[in-house]
């Protein structure tokens, strides 16, 4: 009787495998993208806006704190803030020697993601270039990774990286054969377009050749020229019409494959973009005080980690409430014209927007201002070009969605979501429990429930 029960068991399981198998659900992430994109036509997204006039999107998304693109991604696929799913930066705070090294390794995620819910399921997925997925449980996975440089002044090696760490083994070799032909380290160079055109093509690939329930894929040029240029410039516009032609490739890849009706699109980002002018240190201030010394950094006490538009306090000893209360007196007494440059965020404001646990507190600087780590030199210098990271508080640092295809209703516009919505959404439209989200599925979005 037991074994009857245990074979039933496994049928029933397979049996929900194959009919969610009919259900796959797209997320495209454009690092940098802004509501105005999709929303004004003057920025020449005509296939996104074109897909869009059959489906829903957001006047805006309200992102995580610090609004960069690792804690952000990692929430997309999480439904739950830094706080919880533990992707606290896209690099991690480094006092002793900044070394280089991001986030890379999905083994930094604390809780479920929509990946590893829907493995438990059996069914196929794929991962293109996604933050923090290096040994990640995708079927197909070629992860945002590359292998510092060797020596001083050296080159990170991508292709190296890519091949020996995309799964299954040889499947980076098969993308290559099959979809962009050989790749060297200048087609993974943020300043030419083509970085995007081939991440387009590999997504393209996997979804005619393999059919996956979900693909993520991550396209990064446009977030690059914003970062050179600011909000707006020649190069983010072209970035922007490049990307715009990748999410067409995606489109016509689809409907090859034959899963046009039983596909949903998601296109989504992670942060907007604020232009700077000027850079904060606050590292020079703990130096200052004796509270750092780089010529001896082993007896630190306190440092500041930048994430772009943010900067968050980390000390030796958490509990160390006289450092802490030092840290606070030195802020108070800058002069006025300083301390309007930024707010600061105790541990409660951190909580509240769910992020770093091991922050004391963090720097929330006024647009225009951006953060380093340096710990010489002038306290506040120029800078240019644009950031993000900053508190997610006001429109311009918000990100966008459009969704569109199969089970998503037409014209339902969300004034506001957040991007831990994002996962509940692409959970219930595979059909599988993700009970550990704490975002919002919003019901108008759906064709029926």
């Amino acid at each position: 009787m037991k074994k009857i029960f245990s074979t039933l068991a496994l049928s029933v399981f397979t049996l929900a495998s194959v009919i969610a198998q009919d259900t796959h659900v797209i997320l495209i992430s454009i690092d940098g993208l802004r509501p105005e994109f999709y929303k004004d036509a003057s920025w020449s997204m005509v296939n996104l806006r074109q897909a869009m006039k059959n489906g829903s999107y957001a006047d805006g998304v309200t992102g995580v704190f610090p609004t960069v693109t690792y804690p952000s991604h990692t929430t997309m696929i999480t439904g739950v803030k830094p706080i919880k799913h533990g992707v606290y930066y896209n690099t991690p705070s480094e006092p002793l020697e900044v070394t280089g090294k991001w986030n890379w390794d999905y083994s930094n995620i604390k809780v479920p993601t929509i990946f590893s819910a829907a493995k438990e399921k059996g069914l196929k997925t794929a991962s293109v270039f996604w933050p923090v997925s290096v040994g990640g449980p995708a079927t197909y996975n070629i992860p945002e990774y590359w292998y510092l440089p060797e020596t001083k002044g050296g080159k990170r090696n991508m292709t190296k990286a890519l091949s020996e760490h995309s799964f299954p083994k040889g499947f980076y070799q098969e993308i290559q054969q099959n979809a962009v032909g050989k790749l060297e380290e200048i087609d993974f160079d943020g300043d030419y377009l083509s970085i995007d055109d081939n991440l387009s093509r590999m997504s393209s690939y996997i979804i005619r050749q393999y059919k996956p329930s979900f693909l993520a894929v991550h396209l990064v040029a446009v977030d690059h020229f914003e970062h050179e240029e600011g909000r707006d410039g020649d190069k983010v516009r072209a970035a922007l019409s490049s990307v715009d032609r990748g999410i067409k490739s995606i489109l016509e890849a689809v409907e090859k494959a034959g899963i046009k009706d039983k596909t949903t699109i998601i296109v989504t980002g992670d942060h907007g973009f604020v232009d700077i002018h000027s850079s904060v240190s606050p590292n020079i201030l703990l130096a200052q005080a004796g509270l750092y010394d780089p010529n001896h950094k082993e007896n630190w006490k306190a440092y500041f980690h930048a994430s772009g538009g943010s900067s968050f306090l980390h000390l030796k000893d958490k509990n160390d409430k006289a450092t802490l209360e030092k840290v606070k007196t030195i802020l108070n007494k800058l002069p006025e014209s300083q301390k309007s440059m930024f707010a600061v965020k105790d541990r409660n404001a951190l909580d509240v927007v769910g992020s770093d646990p091991n922050a004391v507190l963090a720097l929330a600087p006024k647009q225009g201002f951006t953060f380093s780590n340096a710990v010489t030199g002038d306290l506040i210098r120029p800078a240019s070009g644009g950031t993000h990271g900053f508190f997610p508080d006001f429109k311009e640092i918000q990100t966008g969605f459009v969704v569109f295809g199969n089970g998503i209703k037409k014209g339902t516009v969300i004034p506001e979501m957040g991007l831990q919505d994002i996962a509940p959404l692409i959970a219930k439209l595979l059909k599988i429990d993700f009970p550990s989200a704490d975002g919002t599925l919003y019901p108008g979005l759906l064709t029926k429930e």
